[in-house]
């Protein structure tokens, strides 16, 4: 694993926990591909999980993934893996830009719906690979180049549009609470004042400048 994958790791993603609903926090959290452990450790100081869990391929050195205050921390593919908990225990279950690295996301998906409570929700991040620098990348260039990072991470297996993280997700037996896109710039609140063109960035523009959707969903 490279210095650049490590701190990459180590960064919380505070923008996942905002996503989780009241409701649902504060009780148990697991997170598939959880890196360092920084974001769980995060969650548990910020009352978003009670008791924290994680799941990661590799094991970094010299980080939190050997922290006590974890109830568990397991090291390994989660697409082979048995995980060693009961059904039905978590609260949320947070897949933060994993599931795009996985082979079967669907089948992964499946199983993790059994470990959630019946009134439990996943949080997921997927990249968007209808983001216009990468379609013109691809289209007008004609370029499909993998990268170390990015859309075109060379670890990604599959690739999604907001059209298809719907159906990934609704063809498990999920409910779509909300679906977030992840661009905040100016470009797009501008453009948004413009009410002619509101319907058209709605529909179209938003995928457009979209570089990863955040999910909130339920069994």
């Amino acid at each position: 694993m490279s210095k650049q994958d490590y701190i990459y790791q180590q960064e919380p993603r505070k923008e996942l926990l905002d996503l989780i609903p009241l409701e649902n926090r504060n009780g148990n959290v697991l997170e598939i591909g959880a890196g360092a452990g920084d974001t769980l450790l995060y969650a548990k100081e910020k009352e978003f999980a009670k008791n924290i869990y994680g799941v990661e391929l590799c094991n970094i050195e010299n980080s939190n993934q050997t922290n006590s205050i974890f109830s568990n921390f397991i090291i390994g593919n989660i697409e082979t893996l048995e995980l060693p908990f009961d059904k039905n225990s978590f609260d949320v279950i947070i897949c933060g830009d994993v599931l795009e690295h996985l082979v079967d996301p669907y089948k992964v998906l499946k199983v993790l719906k059994t470990y959630l409570k019946e009134d439990g929700v996943m949080v997921a991040s997927i990249p968007n690979i209808r983001e216009f620098k990468t379609m013109k990348k691809i289209f007008f260039d004609g370029d499909f180049k993998y990268e170390d990072s990015g859309i075109l991470d060379r670890t990604h297996l599959k690739f999604f549009t907001k059209k298809n993280i719907i159906d990934l997700f609704k063809n498990e037996g999920f409910d779509i609470l909300k679906i977030v896109s992840s661009n905040k710039g100016l470009a797009m609140r501008y453009l948004k004042r413009l009410r002619i063109f509101k319907l058209f960035l709605q529909i179209f523009f938003e995928e457009l400048v979209t570089v990863r959707y955040f999910i909130v969903a339920k069994k």
